[in-house]
């Protein structure tokens, strides 16, 4: 005879309810928690960096698809002398792979170049308004990584692998810092376009870090996260009653077994849920930013809107304390042919559509960021793939480039209107393999500036100690403050 009461059953079920229904609010159903001397703490809950940071948030730029940075901040003139001949063989040692057809004859820029500031940094015509900041930026033209394919490229870029199972860089900074606002996520990932990013939510997740870290994405449109809003036919009292029963049901769950954490964590879980119903529509709600700003990221025209409109929610993020902010720049509105930076033909055709959905919104944010007196604290990363070769392709296009590229960043902590390396003469290769930049030295520089040792952010995952850059990775120091 079964000795089991309706009241034990809610018991012992309360341990557990709920964590379906709560993985629809956050990343992996709910929050974890660990035992530390006997007390239990929230794993996002803010903690102390290894020494005195220089920012708080990073903007993390992913120009998808690979831009030819040839064409934007990377002038050679040896190359428009060359235009149009074969490749001398002088500049193609070392480069042992070609993903779409062979080397082609060099192919010269056809934009028109001036340089801006006192840095006198060259900048194309095709970004007149982020020129207009060449003194705040900080460029990086000795970019290389390795893979020659968009995903595994896209892949190593956020997480330092090439193959999935790594946590990505916004995990990392997650779990070695947490939470500076209880409302929000610390690590969000924001998008324009239709459809979610290549290769989706791998490129956010925690890996083996549990995954309470991982990236929260937030869509385009008023709703930005999936089944968090309250069903319509429970008002707002029916379910703070439901909340405060289990709070109830939960609480004697853990008079009666006091060792279990992920219990205690979970009680925490669906108090962030039912506040997130609110902070994170008000985070992304534009309604209240004045006209002048919504023109300053190019909102009111259909060529930028969408992703002015992204940039424009990732510095309310910003604005309330979400440390790492992913953005993917999607496709451009109203357009078909032209779905990311992917130029290997037609090039003219699609970085004049990409750069105009781009150049003033990221304009827009380094001045809004300077004006709001947050660029000394954020962090703002413009970062691919990989780049674009100096040799043609389809005769209009150009190819993969995981030899020599630029990125740039801005913001606290830099040396502002510095140039860091140099490609070689037609802009194919770095020229100084001493000063080549990989991905784990951006990974180890950005953690460097949000306070943290990237030898000493560790996890032990299956007895061995972890940390983000793998086994590789180095602070470019020449670029810091």
């Amino acid at each position: 005879m079964c000795t089991h009461t309706r009241r034990d059953f809610l018991l012992k079920s309360g341990l557990g309810l709920g964590s379906a229904a709560l993985s629809g609010f956050l990343p992996g159903g709910g929050f974890l928690s660990f035992a530390t001397a006997g007390e239990i703490y929230d794993p996002l809950a803010p903690k102390a960096p290894n020494f005195p940071a220089k920012i708080k948030s990073v903007i993390w730029l992913h120009m998808d698809g690979a831009p030819s940075t040839l064409d934007l901040f990377d002038y050679k003139p040896t190359l428009v002398k060359l235009n149009g001949q074969e490749a001398p063989a002088s500049f193609l040692k070392g480069i042992k792979t070609s993903t779409q057809g062979g080397v082609g004859k060099l192919y010269a820029s056809n934009r028109t170049w001036k340089q801006y500031g006192e840095s006198g940094a060259w900048f194309s015509d095709l970004v007149p308004n982020i020129a207009q900041h060449a003194d705040k930026i900080t460029f990086i033209k000795s970019s290389v990584t390795v893979g020659a394919t968009h995903d595994i490229s896209i892949l190593k870029l956020n997480t330092g692998a090439l193959t999935p199972g790594r946590p990505s860089l916004g995990a990392w900074v997650s779990y070695a810092l947490g939470t500076a606002n209880p409302d929000l996520p610390p690590y969000v990932v924001l998008y324009n376009g239709k459809n979610e990013p290549r290769a989706g939510s791998v490129n956010w997740n925690s890996g083996f870090l549990p995954a309470v870290y991982q990236g929260t994405a937030f869509r385009p449109g008023p709703s930005p996260i999936l089944y968090l809003d309250r069903p319509e036919l429970t008002a707002a009292t029916q379910q703070r009653a439901s909340l405060d029963l289990l709070k109830k049901l939960n609480a004697q769950g853990e008079s009666r077994y006091p060792s279990d954490t992920e219990l205690k964590a979970r009680v925490r879980s669906y108090e962030l849920a039912d506040r997130m119903q609110v902070a994170a529509p008000e985070a992304v709600d534009l309604s209240k930013e004045s006209e002048a700003t919504k023109a300053q990221y190019g909102l009111n025209d259909p060529g930028s809107a969408s992703y002015g409109t992204t940039l424009l929610r990732a510095r309310r993020l910003v604005e309330r304390g979400v440390r790492f902010i992913q953005v993917v720049s999607g496709q451009p509105d109203g357009q078909t042919e032209v779905n990311n930076w992917d130029a290997h033909s037609k090039l003219e055709q699609n970085h004049g559509t990409m750069a105009k959905m781009v150049d003033k919104p990221i304009a827009g944010l380094l001045a809004d960021l300077k004006e709001r007196g947050l660029l000394d604290t954020t962090l703002v990363v413009w970062t691919s793939e990989f780049g674009r070769t100096s040799y043609g392709q389809s005769g209009n296009g150009r190819d993969h480039n995981p030899w020599g590229y630029t990125q740039w960043m801005a913001g606290g902590g830099l040396k502002a209107g510095f140039t860091y390396g140099a490609t070689d003469e037609i802009g194919l290769q770095v020229a100084d393999k001493d000063l080549a930049v990989d991905t784990y030295d951006i990974h180890a520089t950005v953690l460097q500036l949000l306070g943290l040792d990237h030898l000493k952010t560790t996890f032990l995952n299956n007895g061995r100690s972890e940390r983000p850059t793998v086994v590789y990775g180095k602070v470019i120091k020449e670029i810091l403050t």
